[in-house]
């Protein structure tokens, strides 16, 4: 008896059962995928976070390089780089940049964006996140009309929010990206005749024997504002349209790629001011394929149809002198950003007032005749 109820108290304990599981209502699981579904896509979202992880570090490490200034790049190491499908890569960022993001998305990716590089948004004509349908016009922002005022005082403001990388006087044609780095003034606008003589392009371009050649390279940071403006009162009379290269040109890769701005892809304006020969070039660079100019709407860059290496212009001179602009009208602009070029005759009085690296915004004076 004694053994018969053992095993039948045994068999009410094992095998035991567990306890009940309180189950989460099925309807609550459905609706946050539901959500999931319809309003965030998760390719998207990878590719943005993704991206403003890398442009975080990237900024970072750029400041590091700054600081040690690297030795140039083997061509071995530059042909690697250019090998890199940074072209396919910025159209598709292109495409991402067009997506609308839903209302509710918009103000935290802008403020990450915000926070990683300092944009200053009471300066943007409207200030509300929300408005913003897509990256394209949060990174197209336009500012509110007093925010830039022209200098009058000086003979050519800047074009550009940047970073001052380099600015001097044009030596036998080559031109300095950055202390120390060159690139060639003949490869990088084209072939011109001009109204001067001489073996060399420096010397066709000068009109004067009074005058000389200068120039300046202004880096827009991915936190600046896109847009450029015309630096001085001229008339574009030619655009070339250079297809290449998208690698990246902030200050550390300028330091180790010696002629950047004449492998990547470029868009340059050339014609006359006051006094002489003038131009004003925006490059490309990675994410950066798409370069606009207002008065242009046949100029398309960084699509399949235009090879690396190749040249397309087209003259403006079909009425008389060009296309004229007024210092300070809005020119262009890049869909996050690069680096604008300018090359111009002027008398050998002219002196800039700027150091190299220091930060700049649109319209600020340039430099003075002395």
């Amino acid at each position: 008896m004694s053994s018969g109820k053992k095993k039948s108290d045994n068999q009410r304990k094992w095998p035991f059962r567990a306890p009940s599981i309180i189950k989460i209502p099925q309807r609550t699981i459905n609706t946050g995928r539901a959500l999931w579904r319809r309003h965030i896509r998760p390719i998207p979202v990878l590719v943005f976070t993704g991206g403003g992880y890398y442009g975080y570090q990237h900024y970072w490490g750029t400041r590091e390089l700054e600081v040690a200034q690297p030795a140039l790049a083997t061509p071995t190491q530059v042909a690697l780089y250019r090998s890199f499908p940074t072209r396919v890569i910025s159209r598709v960022w292109g495409k991402i940049n067009g997506v609308d993001l839903p209302t509710f998305l918009r103000k935290p990716l802008y403020s990450l964006y915000i926070w990683t590089f300092g944009v200053n948004m009471q300066e943007a004509a409207v200030e509300d996140l929300h408005f913003y349908k897509n990256l394209g016009e949060f990174f197209r922002r336009r500012l509110k009309p007093a925010a830039r005022p022209v200098c009058s005082s000086s003979c050519l403001t800047s074009p550009a929010d940047g970073k001052v990388l380099h600015f001097g006087s044009v030596k036998n044609s080559e031109v300095e990206q950055v202390k120390g780095v060159t690139y060639s003034l003949e490869q990088f606008l084209g072939p011109h005749k001009g109204n001067g003589q001489g073996d060399i392009l420096r010397d066709r371009l000068l009109s004067h024997p009074d005058n000389d050649l200068f120039h300046v390279v202004i880096y827009l940071a991915p936190g600046d504002y896109h847009c450029f403006h015309s630096p001085v009162d001229w008339s574009v009379q030619l655009r070339r349209h250079f297809p290449g290269s998208l690698m990246s040109v902030s200050p550390g890769v300028a330091h180790r790629v010696k002629e950047l701005f004449c492998l990547n892809e470029r868009v340059a304006l050339t014609g006359q001011w006051e006094h002489g020969f003038f131009s004003l070039t925006a490059v490309g660079a990675t994410n950066v394929g798409s370069i606009r100019i207002y008065f242009d709407p046949e100029l398309q860059t960084n699509t399949p149809k235009y090879r690396k290496g190749s040249c397309h212009e087209h003259c403006y001179q079909g009425d008389e002198s060009g296309v004229t602009l007024e210092k300070g009208a809005p020119l262009g602009e890049f869909n996050l950003g690069s680096t604008v070029v300018l090359v111009f005759e002027a008398p050998k009085d002219f002196s800039f007032n700027l150091k190299a690296g220091q930060k700049i915004r649109v319209g600020e004076g340039l430099g003075l005749f002395s």
